[in-house]
C-alpha cells in the first residue's frame, strides 16, 4: 500500500482501537504510526493522527488518554460492553435451535465486537455442546422467509419433519407438507416456534423452526389472526405466550390457585410482577390468571405438587386429579 490509501487511514485507526486496544492495552502515537506502517503500509506522523482520534471523538468514539500505568489512548466504552457480550454469547449457545455450525459463527461474530484480548478470554470460557444442537443449516432462510411472510400477510408452504418410531426401535423422521397463515415468532421452552394456523381449521398452531425445510413463500394472502385469536389489531405475540403453558395451545379462561407462600416467585415470574395475589391464611395465597387451558397448563400446575391446587375452574381441577390418578395407576 502506497500513499494513496491516505484516505482509509481514519478507518483503519478506527479498527486499531475496536480491536486491540482496551484499559490493558493502550497505545502512543508513535506505536499508531507504526502499526499503520508495518500492517497497512500507510505512513503518518504523529500529528495526524492527533487530528484522526480528535475526529473519531468528535464522531462518538470514546477514545481516552491515560497517563497511567503508561501513556497511550484506547477506547474506553463500546457500543457492546464485555458483559453484554457474553450474555448474547451464552444465550446462543444455549438455543437448541441453532446448529453447531451457525452457533461457533454466531460467538465469532458476537466476539468481535469486543478488543481481540478480550474476545480471547470470552472465547476460553465458552463450549459448544453439540449433542444438544440441532442440524437444521436453513435456520436463517427459514426466519427470513417467515419474517418477510408475516410482514407480507401471505401464506407459505414448507416441509415439517416429525421422529417416528419404527420396528426395532429406530427413529425415523416422517414429513409433511403444510401450508399456513404465519403471525409470529417465538422463542420459547428453548426452542423457536411459528405461531400460524392451518386454513382447514380456526384455531392457532405452533411449529418448531428446527423441524421446518423447503419453505416458500406463496401470493396467497394470508387469513388474518383475529378470525381464529382473540386480537383484532395486532397480534400480542408477548401476551400470547405469557398465557401458553409449554407452547400448548387451548381456549382461553380464567384460572384460580391456592399456592404455598414459597410459589410467590414462581408465580410472579411466571405471570408478571403486577399480578395481584390475595393472603389466605398464614402460609397460602390465592391468585387469579387469564391463561390458555392446555395440557401444557395441567403439567406445569402437577410439578408443585401439593403446594398448588385449582379452585377454578371446574374442568381444570378434573384434568389434574385425572392426570395425578393415571399417573398413580402406572405404579401400582
Amino acid at each position: 500500500m502506497g500513499k494513496g490509501n491516505q484516505k482509509l487511514r481514519i478507518l483503519y485507526l478506527q479498527d486499531i482501537f475496536s480491536r486491540r486496544s482496551d484499559e490493558n492495552h493502550v497505545f502512543s502515537a508513535e506505536q499508531i504510526c507504526e502499526i499503520l506502517q508495518d500492517d497497512y503500509g500507510i505512513s503518518a506522523e504523529r500529528k495526524a493522527i492527533y487530528g484522526d482520534i480528535e475526529a473519531l471523538q468528535d464522531y462518538g468514539m470514546e477514545i481516552v488518554n491515560t497517563r497511567s500505568p503508561v501513556r497511550g489512548y484506547y477506547l474506553k466504552s463500546r457500543r457492546f460492553e464485555p458483559a453484554e457480550v457474553r450474555l448474547l454469547t451464552d444465550a446462543v449457545l444455549a438455543a437448541k435451535f441453532i446448529s453447531p455450525k451457525k452457533t461457533k459463527s454466531l460467538v465469532y461474530k458476537t466476539g468481535s465486537l469486543l478488543s481481540e484480548s478480550q474476545e480471547e478470554m470470552l472465547r476460553r470460557q465458552v463450549y459448544v455442546n453439540s449433542s444438544v444442537k440441532c442440524s437444521n443449516e436453513e435456520l436463517y432462510e427459514i426466519i427470513s422467509a417467515l419474517s418477510d411472510a408475516i410482514e407480507q400477510k401471505v401464506q407459505v408452504q414448507f416441509e415439517y419433519s416429525k421422529r417416528k418410531l419404527e420396528k426395532r426401535f429406530v427413529r425415523r423422521f416422517t414429513s409433511k407438507i403444510f401450508i399456513v397463515n404465519p403471525y409470529a415468532l417465538i422463542w420459547s421452552n428453548d426452542h423457536y416456534y411459528l405461531v400460524c394456523n392451518n386454513p382447514k381449521y380456526s384455531n392457532l398452531m405452533h411449529v418448531r423452526l428446527d423441524r421446518i425445510s423447503n419453505i416458500q413463500i406463496t401470493d396467497t394472502p394470508c387469513r388474518h389472526f383475529s378470525a381464529v385469536s382473540a386480537y383484532k389489531d395486532k397480534f400480542d405475540s408477548a401476551d400470547y405466550s405469557n398465557k401458553l403453558f409449554n407452547m400448548f395451545s387451548g381456549d382461553s379462561g380464567e384460572i384460580k390457585l391456592r399456592c404455598n407462600n414459597r410459589l410467590v416467585d414462581d408465580i410472579l415470574e411466571r405471570f408478571g410482577e403486577n399480578i395481584p395475589l390475595m393472603i389466605d391464611g398464614e402460609d397460602a395465597f390465592i391468585v387469579r390468571a387469564t391463561v390458555e387451558l392446555s395440557e401444557g397448563l395441567v403439567s406445569w400446575i402437577m410439578q408443585f405438587g401439593t403446594d398448588m391446587k385449582v379452585l377454578e375452574p371446574i374442568e381444570l381441577k378434573n384434568a389434574v386429579r385425572d392426570k395425578a390418578r393415571d399417573i398413580s395407576l402406572l405404579y401400582e
